[in-house]
């Protein structure tokens, strides 16, 4: 048991803050818990067959594994604060694990959308826990510099960055000792680390695969999976095989063979996103991958209705503002699920995925969509943002935010990351390298746009009626609303506000003293202007661009962003949702 007198000195005002920033009080704690909503998601698994539930039970451990390795990548203080909290049943102790589960870590994000540790553990670092901690931009860069044959290694999406330092190689050389299979997925590495440990130099830096930095978890989850493969053999042959191809790819840090069948795949009942995908949480170049892990249980009715609305994808890419075209396949799977449980960076009130993100990948084999639709359709989700839309929507407005629009948004923002520039002029992925930390931003703001420009076309093959084609564009306009000023790190709310200033300067949106108008008929002019710059800034690949761009369209003036910004608050009920699963037993 972690005794009180422990536990308040873990509390105390953190250390390392700067004397002029903010510092973390228990009004900040009850303040958010005031504002968070609870949600508990239980499915139907009636209908799983015995081998289905011993796979998912495999399953749910595999993405404990991952929720351990995600708190450690994003603060290398997490499990440590996490084992302290634990368990203990005092008042103050039980807010600090509902904070820890909410943010994932020690680090909270408060009502003026700062960053606060709320225990006694080091700020925040850009570069998280997945590169030295602390190390800069620039520390990084003069490495590249004077060693350019190391960026692949350094940036590639899947690798810790080390010091050379002997304690760090060392550690690196062990694990392989002790792991041969991986040793031998990675030939050459351990010569290459011997090297470096001949002549340690703390000011060098190295990287190693994800498969050897957690190489007891990846060989754990490995078994794991492997185990559900075997479970589930009979039942669903195909999810078993992506299965095994996946738990490979954790130890060869290769997931080419798993993206493969799990893309073309036709599940049964179950699917689940298995690995390290998104690079949201590397504020320092956008190019690490954290893990997250989800599983999913099928819904046949409204994935077959889904289908057939994606039929004919290549006129959608060629009607997109920007050349050259590409060649898309139109059997791109998707799927409406109902969560099962979700980890690490997938937990949350995420509501859609296409994944794989590897533009080789996603040219062999597709991509795949996964629609969260007990998420999507969640009634107290969307009351919640109804609540923030009705304060600043004149009311003329207010009625046209309904159900359909956010899950057709939502649809076609996956659709949008398929469509589009894929790569920039120097063949760099516009999706982690080429726009650096910008391109998260860039690539989410491309997408929202893409479900908006669409929908004229879609209106005319009958998809949308007039009703559902206004709930999509208020749905539109809805997602750009911002509750605070956003963080130059938090790409999704940063694309929101150059979104929301953009279609002010041109008069899709006009702010009268009774409110948000909309100006509809402007609707698809403007957004396929903006879409065109953001599709050209993609594929120039122009770092210093993409920053003027941003600067431009970032501007935030407290009588209008401000005060727009204080009626959703006073409105809106909830800013935070915590999320639990029947499945993990809660």
């Amino acid at each position: 048991m972690f005794r009180a007198s422990a536990l308040l000195l873990l509390m105390a005002t953190v250390s390392t803050a700067a004397p002029d920033s903010p510092t973390w009080t228990e009004q900040h704690g009850e303040q958010i818990l005031a504002k968070t909503q609870t949600i508990r998601l239980a499915p139907d698994l009636s209908t799983l067959t015995p081998g289905e539930r011993t796979a998912l039970s495999k399953l749910l451990e595999v993405g404990r594994i991952f929720q351990d390795l995600y708190e450690d990548s994003r603060h290398r203080q997490a499990l440590d604060v996490r084992k302290k909290l634990e368990g203990h049943k005092s008042p103050r102790a039980e807010q600090q694990w509902t904070l820890y589960r909410l943010f994932q870590g020690p680090i909270a994000n408060t009502l003026e959308n700062q960053r606060l540790p709320f225990v006694d553990v080091d700020s925040i670092v850009p570069g998280k826990n997945v590169y030295p901690w602390g190390i800069t931009k620039a520390q990084v860069q003069q490495v590249l510099e004077r060693h350019p044959e190391l960026r692949d290694s350094l940036l590639h999406e899947r690798t810790v960055v080390r010091r050379a330092d002997a304690a760090s190689l060392r550690k690196d050389l062990d694990a392989l000792k002790r792991h041969p299979v991986i040793a031998g997925l990675h030939p050459g590495l351990g010569e290459k680390l011997r090297a470096l440990s001949a002549k340690p130099d703390p000011a060098m830096l190295y990287a190693v695969p994800y498969a050897v930095a957690y190489a007891p978890q990846m060989t754990k989850a490995h078994g794991l999976l492997w185990e559900a493969a075997a479970a589930v053999e009979k039942d669903d042959p195909e999810f078993a095989g992506y299965l095994r191809n996946r738990a490979r790819d954790l130890l060869s840090n290769d997931y080419e063979s798993g993206d493969a069948s799990w893309v073309r795949g036709r599940f049964r009942r179950l699917n689940a996103q298995i690995g390290a995908y998104e690079v949201y949480d590397d504020e320092l170049f956008g190019s690490k991958a954290f893990y997250s892990l989800s599983l999913l249980l099928r819904d046949d009715a409204a994935t077959a209705r889904l289908e057939k609305a994606l039929q004919g994808l290549q006129a959608f890419e060629d009607s997109l503002p920007y050349e050259p075209h590409k060649t898309v396949s139109s059997d791109l799977p998707v799927g409406v699920y109902h969560v099962i449980a979700d980890f690490a960076q997938a937990r949350g009130a995420n509501t859609a995925t296409i994944l794989p993100n590897d533009p080789l990948h996603a040219r062999r084999y597709g991509r795949t969509i996964l629609l969260r639709s007990n998420i999507m359709t969640h009634p107290e989700l969307f009351a919640n943002g109804r609540a923030a839309w009705e304060a600043v929507m004149a009311e003329p407005f207010r009625d046209h935010l309904g159900p359909s629009g956010g899950f057709n948004r939502t649809l076609w923002h996956e659709v949008g990351h398929y469509l589009g520039v894929d790569r920039d002029v120097k063949g760099r992925a516009v999706n982690s390298d080429a726009l650096e930390e910008n391109s998260s931003a860039f690539e989410e703001m491309k997408s929202d746009l893409v479900s908006l420009y669409l929908g004229k076309a879609l209106r005319e093959r009958g998809f949308y009626d007039d009703t559902t084609l206004r709930e999509l564009y208020a749905s539109g306009i809805q997602r750009v609303l911002q509750i605070v000023r956003p963080r130059r790190d938090q790409p999704y709310q940063t694309m929101q506000l150059m979104q929301l200033n953009y279609f002010l300067e041109q008069g899709l949106l006009e702010a009268r003293p009774d409110g948000l108008h909309i100006h509809y008929a402007k609707y698809q002019d403007v957004v396929g202007r903006l879409l065109r710059e953001v599709l050209a800034l993609q594929r120039a690949g122009d770092k210093a661009a993409s920053d003027r761009f941003i600067e431009k369209y970032t501007r935030w003036d407290d009588s209008l962003h401000g005060a727009m910004a204080a009626r959703m608050r006073a409105q809106q009920k909830y800013r935070y949702t915590l999320v639990r699963y029947a499945a993990l037993g809660e």
